[in-house]
């Protein structure tokens, strides 16, 4: 697509965005031109934007996935104004559809500890126990666990540093058995000849390449299976069992949020509805006059 290659540096070197983040932005604009039938961008107006809208929620994406789309759009759009002589902004205006508010699962306490002291002594056993202990003891992303390096942990002050969206910068708390399974991985690691793209790479394969978000996911899932745990086991799941565990213990939003790396903390206030249902379900089965005579 015209522009497209410019519009990417921009993000990349003005505005300092990820590769990860560019690959969406390009993806969410490649799928307008194929919505547009790759007419001319100056030729798209308001109501083509709008069926377009329509055949994707036609197709059953979510309201999310459609509002992103429409965020990458109109940034392009705005680029295009400010830098190639564009007048009008088709996108300016237009929503995703709304849809019903889902929200995020969690795991019992017992079930995520269950799940991330898992036994073996083998290197890639040892490997994914740390990642699991990492994911629940910190409440990464995935994309902030397979891209850490070994330098920005603090096994001292007992912190780990990374780095989220929009490049922003956070220190996050790294817990006793997080820590100390890291340690033992580290052990194994030194063992592994280490890819030279990737030297700092903490989490690696037994090749010596930094590990994949795919291979991360693939490892979940099998080790859940394993255990005879949630099927349907991923990374984020791991994360939301932190925040919603840590709200519980703490019932403190503003600290979940920094964890969390939340930019508003209207995203982070999901977790006080999980919360509540976990203090409704303690009530239900404790009070007498909530039991059902």
């Amino acid at each position: 697509m015209l522009y497209l290659n410019d519009y990417l540096q921009h993000l990349t070197f003005e505005r300092g965005l990820s590769a990860l983040t560019c690959k969406n932005y390009a993806r969410d604009i490649e799928l307008l031109a194929t919505l547009a039938e790759n007419a001319a961008l100056e030729a798209i107006k308001n109501p083509q934007v709008r069926r377009f809208i329509a055949i994707l929620h036609g197709r059953g994406l979510s309201s999310k996935t459609i509002a992103r789309a429409l965020s990458a759009w109109r940034g392009f759009y705005n680029y295009l104004i400010q830098h190639k002589g564009f007048t009008h902004n088709p996108v300016t205006g237009l929503r995703a559809p709304k849809s019903a508010k889902t929200l995020p699962q969690a795991l019992s306490v017992d079930q995520a500890v269950k799940f991330v002291e898992i036994r073996g002594d083998d290197i890639l056993a040892l490997r994914d126990h740390a990642i699991f202990e990492l994911f629940y003891s910190s409440g990464l992303r995935l994309a902030e666990l397979v891209n850490l390096d070994i330098d920005r942990l603090d096994f001292t002050e007992g912190t780990v540093t990374v780095t989220g969206k929009g490049n922003k910068t956070r220190i996050v708390p790294l817990g006793s058995h997080a820590s100390t399974a890291i340690q033992t991985w580290m052990q194994q690691r030194a063992q592994i000849e280490i890819d030279d793209k990737n030297p700092k790479a903490l989490f690696i394969t037994q090749q010596g390449r930094r590990i994949t978000p795919r291979a991360v996911q693939y490892r979940m899932k099998t080790w859940a299976i394993k255990q005879g745990t949630n099927s349907d086991m991923h990374p984020h799941l791991l994360r939301h069992s932190f925040a919603t565990h840590v709200l519980q213990s703490s019932g403190d939003l503003r600290a979940v949020q920094e964890m969390l790396g939340h930019a508003n903390i209207s995203t982070t206030q999901v977790y006080t509805h999980l919360d509540f249902q976990h203090l409704a379900k303690i009530y239900d089965a404790a009070h007498p006059r909530a039991k059902k005579k």
